[in-house]
């Protein structure tokens, strides 16, 4: 009889469950690790809630406003709301068709299955630089020098490249290096083996990452309407520093619908391709 059962009073072995393991003093020191450092970087900023409860009838007469939206600003086509909407669609998709096809090429580059090891390091290098700065970073700078939705484009453009660049070297370097040993000994160039080994092989990865960073520009783009950068972001502050809550409340509406529904057809377009 094994360890894990006993002798019933029928004869019949009985199942007895196994003590469970004490947690790890591994598990213990990271929770209290956690809890340690948020607790000290509460201290640091000094983090309270008692602002929020002093001003906790302002809130409630903000959240009377936006529970009842101007639903004629989701209604009408032709409101502002809608033509917000179509600018930030606009600098969302060109800043990703520029972005991804420019990363395909820096990928390439990047990657030291594909590229000379002196250039591989460089663009590695630049390539870094690039991500290491936000989007909202990139978007402040061409504000001061340029108006309009072509701030947000070339802000959002420059992120695409890090973003995919990044994820598009990884899966070249993880190209199977069977059909490329045969294309160097057939003597093919290097373009040539990227264009008839490398780029056929991680194309469906790729176009996973464009989907991906389509879904984030899409977000993004929001956020840098706040800087100037155009799009719905700029009548967001547009509506919040004329305190007018219950349209903003119809646009929050909007953003919320649209975003949920491309991530669902990304998701839906990313399990089709990879």
């Amino acid at each position: 009889m094994s360890l894990a059962t006993l002798e019933r009073a029928d004869g019949a072995p009985k199942q007895v469950r196994p003590a469970k393991p004490p947690p790890s003093p591994l598990l213990i020191g990271g929770v209290l690790g956690a809890v340690a450092a948020t607790v000290v970087a509460g201290w640091a900023i000094d983090f309270s809630l008692a602002p929020v409860i002093e001003q906790w009838p302002m809130l409630t007469m903000i959240l009377e406003e936006v529970v009842h939206p101007e639903w004629a600003e989701i209604t009408d086509p032709s409101s502002r709301l809608w033509i917000a909407m179509k600018e930030t669609a606009a600098i969302a998709v060109i800043a990703t068709f520029v972005g991804s096809l420019i990363a395909l090429g820096v990928a390439l580059l990047g990657s030291k299955v594909s590229a000379p090891p002196a250039v591989f390091r460089v663009t590695k290098s630049v390539m870094s630089m690039i991500r290491s700065l936000p989007d909202m970073a990139y978007a402040l700078v061409f504000v001061a020098v340029v108006t309009g939705p072509l701030p947000g484009i070339l802000a959002l453009t420059i992120f695409n490249i890090g973003i995919v660049a990044k994820l598009t070297a990884e899966s070249i370097d993880a190209v199977d290096p069977g059909p490329l040993e045969a294309l160097d000994a057939a003597g093919a160039t290097r373009w040539q083996r990227a264009r008839v080994a490398i780029v056929p092989a991680v194309l469906p990865n790729y176009a996973s990452y464009v989907l991906y960073v389509f879904e984030l520009n899409i977000r993004a783009s929001v956020v840098l309407g706040a800087v100037g950068a155009g799009g719905v972001g700029q009548l967001i502050m547009l509506y919040f520093n004329r305190a007018d809550y219950a349209r903003l409340a119809a646009v929050v509406i909007v953003i919320f619908v649209v975003v949920i529904a491309i991530d669902l057809l990304s998701q839906f377009l990313r399990r089709r391709l990879v």
